[in-house]
């Protein structure tokens, strides 16, 4: 039994979870999400709590469970709290400002890049920090979007200048040798 599917799914207070067959709808505050899962997995309501259960122990179920339980989990959390990744901006010159509800980073181009944010995710920025927030209530579309954003201009490697994530540790090599004594 996979130990992260047998877990069930608690719903918390104003988050209505509908289940169609084998597709799940999920609204909450923050906004409203559905996917579609595999058939091969059984996902029932019980007691204000989401169930997944397979039905055999083939491969293809077992990779399966662990994986539906995970994404119905990050669909309630989304739509109840929201998922934020920060990205730190590094370098001298470099920074990021909001124009309007759009992301203007200045990061050694010779333009600002301007990045729109899609539906359902918003940016925010501070001066002070040098850090960008990236948030939304769909926990792949946040996560895709940070690393659209860090794509930019990643770190490079001998100056450690670019957009990494918080806390990100970027390996550091080692510069030119001077012209050392013979």
């Amino acid at each position: 039994m996979s130990r992260i599917g047998r877990l069930a799914v608690d719903i918390p207070t104003g988050v209505q979870v509908e289940l169609t067959g084998s597709k799940v709808r999920v609204k909450g505050p923050k906004g409203e999400l559905s996917r579609e899962f595999s058939s091969l997995i059984a996902i029932k309501m019980e007691d204000n709590q989401i169930k997944i259960a397979r039905n055999s122990d083939n491969p293809e179920e077992r990779a399966l469970h662990g994986t539906t339980r995970a994404l119905l989990a990050n669909m309630v959390h989304g739509v109840s709290k929201g998922f934020d990744v920060v990205l730190e901006v590094e370098g001298v010159g470099y920074r990021a400002e909001m124009e309007g509800k759009n992301l203007a980073l200045f990061v050694g181009y010779s333009h600002p890049v301007k990045i729109e944010p899609p539906a359902g995710i918003s940016f925010e920025t501070d001066a002070k920090t040098r850090q960008i927030k990236v948030s939304g209530f769909d926990k792949e579309l946040v996560g895709q979007v940070a690393a659209n954003v860090r794509n930019v201009r990643p770190p490079e490697p001998y100056h450690g200048k670019g957009l990494r994530y918080l806390g990100e540790k970027v390996r550091r090599k080692a510069g030119k040798a001077g012209k050392g004594a013979k």
